[in-house]
């Protein structure tokens, strides 16, 4: 099979507008912090500035993306389960030897560098649900299945949870959710858990237990936007004034009130998106979201032609996982979303989201690769 393999299969246009929004994001994660505060002391040090971490892990990136392609996905499949095991566990040492930043523990230490075993547990997740699915052959579902693939899903969301990291604990909603749909739920077993969900959301909000007392805040400041401006709805209300005050064209690079005066929270991270809606104007904004768009159609396309289900599997999770990213973050930016902390993928800073969204384009690279191979 190798020899029939080249990187002429490869998805060079795909690549070529996920190299745009990376290149944007650099530029983005420069000029946002330029003159702000989270810069003061890294950008006397060019190791050290943000623009240049996040190109060094695009950079990365793209290397893990193209050895991930050239892996077939056959074996990615078998290796899944384990993958899965060492996942859970690397989620306990979370728990356990993990360092606490902003009143959440998610990251480990190793050397200079912080993981964050969470976002790679989606990748894991992708490849596990996949497996799980396909192998059930395309029989009607019952529902000891649905409960087991619950099952499979809840101990990394719980563990997630725990940390506390909400927003990263919902991004495994999706992949479920798709599994489920494309391994041939029915619409009473859809109905049951819906009516299911809507208990558990109850019970989870009612409890006390399950969601940390500032992340309630966030969700009542969301259906009451004007209940705690300077508080719990600070960060929604500064992210609608840069987007706003951006107008059609902009300010220019840079040249953002909300963004330099640091108003705008973390702008290079969870708020990229605002920053650069201050400076680039509704058209910038547009651009961005169409080439979002233009990558996810693309990424279907890929899925359609895939060799079998589990190929399928694979590229639509991966589609789930970044449409819910980008569709969360965008929709807490212009307030139609609760603030989550969900990064936006290939623009929001940071090594371990930017490593994933890669590595997850290789997995859906490796099935394309392997579209016309028996």
């Amino acid at each position: 099979m190798r020899r029939f393999l080249s990187f002429r299969d490869f998805d060079w246009p795909l690549l070529g507008m996920v190299l745009i929004l990376c290149a944007i994001s650099v530029f983005e994660v420069y000029s946002t912090t330029l003159h702000t505060k989270f810069s003061a002391t890294l950008q006397s040090h060019w190791y050290g500035a943000f623009h240049i971490k996040q190109l060094l892990w695009i950079t990365g990136g793209l290397a893990a993306m193209f050895l991930f392609s050239k892996i077939d996905y056959h074996r990615m499949l078998d290796w899944a389960y384990w993958a899965y095991g060492l996942g859970l566990l690397a989620l306990v040492a979370v728990k356990l030897v993990g360092i606490t930043v902003l009143h959440a523990r998610r990251w480990i230490r190793i050397g200079p560098f912080h993981f964050q075993p969470s976002e790679w547990v989606k990748l894991i997740l992708i490849l596990a649900v996949a497996r799980y699915f396909a192998n059930l052959g395309g029989r009607r579902l019952t529902g000891f299945d649905i409960i087991k693939a619950f099952l499979f899903v809840g101990a990394p969301m719980v563990l997630v949870l725990i940390q506390p990291d909400l927003g990263t604990a919902l991004t495994y909603a999706p992949i479920l959710i798709t599994g489920l749909f494309l391994g041939g739920i029915n619409i009473r077993q859809t109905v049951v858990l819906v009516v299911c969900g809507a208990v558990l959301a109850v019970g989870a909000w009612n409890s006390g237990k399950v969601l940390k007392p500032y992340q309630k805040a966030r969700l009542t400041s969301f259906v009451n936007p004007d209940s705690d401006p300077k508080g719990a709805n600070y960060q929604t209300r500064q992210a609608l004034i840069a987007v706003g005050s951006g107008g059609v064209w902009g300010k220019g690079m840079a040249k953002g009130s909300q963004t330099q005066g640091d108003f705008l929270p973390i702008p290079h991270a969870d708020f990229i998106f605002a920053a650069f809606g201050e400076e680039h104007g509704f058209v910038g904004a547009l651009a961005v979201l169409l080439l979002y768009f233009f990558i996810l159609m693309r990424l279907i396309q890929n899925a359609q032609t895939a060799a079998d289900l589990s190929g399928s599997l694979i590229i639509m999770g991966v589609v789930a996982v970044l449409t819910f990213q980008i569709a969360v973050n965008v929709g807490m930016v212009i307030g139609f979303m609760p603030v989550t902390g969900i990064p936006l993928p290939l623009m929001s800073y940071g090594g371990s989201s930017v490593l994933f969204t890669f590595l997850a384009l290789g997995a859906a690279m490796n099935v394309r690769m392997r579209r016309f191979v028996n």
